[in-house]
């Protein structure tokens, strides 16, 4: 099969890594979450701290970031970098990534990114409430209600990251090609689902 790009917006809790890597795996693709982090790094010459440290939140957009002394590994000197100038790294390495071979990529807005780029497919995993909270009360050993307070509030970062740098709605349907609730079938069976859709879709391209 020729090279496919495939998006994948998530929901907390909804499975939406472990879906990526099994999308990955049957598209021989490479995956790239917070992998990119550590790209834009390397292409930019900042630290992969920085890029971390700001990782899809939307607070750190309503000032910039004031660094004095070297805050590359080479030679280049910034006082201010905003946080666009971030975004930007990041969308270089996305793209670069891209033109490189078939990628699943995580989040980070790269729907967006690489909306002019052939072969892609967009897709966003949603799940029920009650179904994300056990799964995040189980990884962050917390009661359901820090759960559910920790998917609230970073789905509240995520959201507002999306809609600045993209113009649209993060988790809106009109959004993606495909929206499907995980809940449905589980991790194994939303997969088969998404790359049976992602064959269809490429195939008539």
């Amino acid at each position: 099969m020729e090279k496919v790009i495939i998006n994948v917006g998530r929901q907390v809790g909804c499975g939406g890594r472990e879906i990526a890597q099994l999308l990955a795996k049957e598209f021989d693709a490479r995956l790239l979450d917070k992998e990119l982090l550590d790209l834009a790094a390397k292409e930019s010459g900042f630290s992969a701290k920085l890029f971390k440290q700001h990782d899809e939140h939307r607070g750190f957009l309503n000032h910039l970031f004031h660094f004095r002394g070297t805050v590359t590994s080479g030679n280049f000197y910034e006082d201010k970098l905003s946080p666009e100038a971030l975004f930007k790294f990041q969308s270089d390495a996305i793209r670069k990534a891209a033109s490189e071979g078939s990628c699943v990529f995580i989040g980070r807005s790269a729907d967006y990114v690489l909306r002019d780029m052939k072969n892609v497919v967009n897709v966003f995993i949603h799940a029920d409430m009650e179904d994300r909270i056990a799964c995040v009360s189980e990884v962050k050993l917390c009661d359901k209600e820090t759960a559910r307070k920790l998917i609230e509030r970073k789905e509240e970062e995520r959201a507002a990251y999306y809609n600045y740098y993209t113009g649209k709605k993060w988790g809106d349907s009109r959004s993606y090609d495909l929206c499907v609730n995980s809940s449905l079938l589980g991790i194994e069976g939303t997969a088969r689902l998404i790359s049976g859709f992602v064959r269809d879709v490429i195939s008539k391209k």
